[in-house]
């Protein structure tokens, strides 16, 4: 398998690139729209064929870049189940996987972030956590039908039981980290580590934070799969 991992600077986002090098088939997780560019590239030089472009929720602080890599490469949009994006071109539910030859993504339902949100495991070993956690942190819950007590249960029920030693490659980073695992996270994350359900709830009510600059924007051109123009 190949895997890797690259940044936008301005939204601090992650998109993940995962290949199966048998078949030359690869899955863009959460692209950029202005990152194209750098992510065609990187797929010329090592020769893979785009087959899907996977979102882990509809973003509210970058918009996609699955239109432009459907456009460009042919390959197909895929968001979580109930996601607001009539554009896709299939939605994925807790449990489905998708194959690249050797390479097996499962959807992990992981609401609370957003209503509908999708984490995925990677071959077992690598989990793409969107922004239902973060490396020592989580997404916010106060917009987008966000919801502080079904993130705490998808985090704590769902995440924290796989095993300890899963690597966790999260949506966004803020301080530098790129990757950590379940087991650390599980220790040392203080939004989860030590506390309880509602004290996850009203931590989460009262970090008082600024809208993403972009969320006007980019909410709605995420439901049209990255489509900038009405």
């Amino acid at each position: 398998m190949l895997f890797r991992q690259l940044f936008d600077v301005e939204t601090s986002t992650y998109t993940y690139l995962i290949a199966d090098l048998g078949t030359k088939t690869a899955i863009l997780v959460d692209p950029v729209l202005e990152q194209v560019e750098r992510d065609r590239q990187l797929l010329q030089e090592l020769g893979l064929t785009l087959k899907y472009c996977l979102e882990t929720h509809i973003h509210a602080d970058h918009i996609t870049g699955t239109a432009k890599l459907r456009e460009i490469t042919g390959c197909l949009g895929i968001v979580p189940e109930n996601a607001q994006a009539g554009c896709a071109d299939r939605f994925m539910k807790d449990g489905e996987v998708i194959e690249l030859g050797s390479v097996k993504v499962e959807a992990i339902a992981t609401l609370g972030h957003t209503d509908s949100h999708n984490a995925y495991l990677v071959n077992g070993t690598h989990l793409l956590t969107g922004d239902s956690l973060f490396i020592r942190g989580c997404g916010r819950t106060d917009f987008q039908s966000g919801n502080a007590g079904m993130m705490y249960d998808a985090v704590t029920q769902k995440l924290f039981t796989l095993p300890d030693e899963t690597l966790v490659y999260p949506g966004h980073d803020y301080r530098g980290h790129t990757v950590s695992t379940i087991g650390e996270e599980k220790q040392c994350n203080p939004r989860f580590a030590g506390g309880n359900r509602e004290e996850f709830i009203q931590l989460m009510a009262n970090l008082n934070l600024p809208n993403p600059k972009k969320i006007m924007e980019a909410v709605p051109a995420n439901q049209r799969c990255g489509n900038v123009a009405a």
